[in-house]
């Protein structure tokens, strides 16, 4: 698929809203109140509609919800702007764009939003209108290579073992290069035994699909 397919999808989406839990809604993003974002109150029944529509499978909608991960590094973010004013930030594994409009809001001086979901990078780009930030998508798949950026910000990237594999190498060769690397992550049980020290927690109401606690303590991770 497209990314001008998924572009289209969720405009037409957003033209035509409804009532009901498979719909996107612009509300304020939970724990970070200063972002609005697309958000289905339901992302699996969205999820189902839309491939019922479709007639065929589509990426699972993980951009359609808010990860504990990345609410808590926006809002780290936020209380600290300090940490990117100014600097050329990348979002890594982005999924609605939250951390992204959060870096933009601080006052990055470039800001862009990796992920290889074209619906992500379509949420990407009509939450950034939203908030009326300018935040550049971009959907390639970037993890062989090394970022061209003063930080580096991955919210909740580590929530499988295979991904973890792929993103931990990635986020030591940037911090190798002089890229400063911040993480957000609910201990999904991915993190390495070394090479991330903690900067601070936070316990954040979660909003993620099948989820046993509405509220998980989340830590923000510095890249030695």
């Amino acid at each position: 698929m497209s990314t001008q397919t998924a572009l289209d999808d969720l405009q037409q989406e957003i033209s035509v809203p409804g009532p009901g839990p498979d719909r996107l809604h612009l509300v304020d993003a939970p724990f970070v109140p200063e972002v609005r974002l697309y958000l289905a109150e339901d992302a699996i029944l969205w999820w189902a509609r839309m491939e019922a529509a479709a007639g065929r499978s589509l990426p699972p909608p993980y951009w359609a919800s808010v990860w504990a991960g990345g609410q808590a590094l926006a809002r780290h973010l936020l209380d600290h702007p300090e940490i990117a004013a100014g600097r050329r930030v990348l979002d890594l594994g982005a999924g609605s764009g939250l951390v992204a409009i959060a870096a933009a809001l601080a006052g990055a001086d470039r800001v862009v939003a990796n992920d290889i979901d074209p619906y992500a990078v379509a949420a990407i780009t009509v939450n950034a209108r939203a908030n009326r930030v300018r935040v550049v998508p971009d959907g390639a798949d970037l993890l062989d290579g090394v970022a061209e950026a003063d930080l580096v910000v991955a919210g909740d990237a580590l929530y499988d073992a295979g991904l973890a594999a792929r993103v931990l190498p990635y986020l030591r060769r940037c911090a190798a290069r002089g890229v400063e690397v911040l993480v957000g992550d609910p201990d999904r049980g991915h993190l390495p035994p070394d090479g991330l020290e903690p900067v601070t927690a936070y316990s954040v109401p979660t909003t993620e699909p099948a989820v046993d606690s509405p509220v998980r303590r989340v830590q923000v991770l510095r890249q030695r």
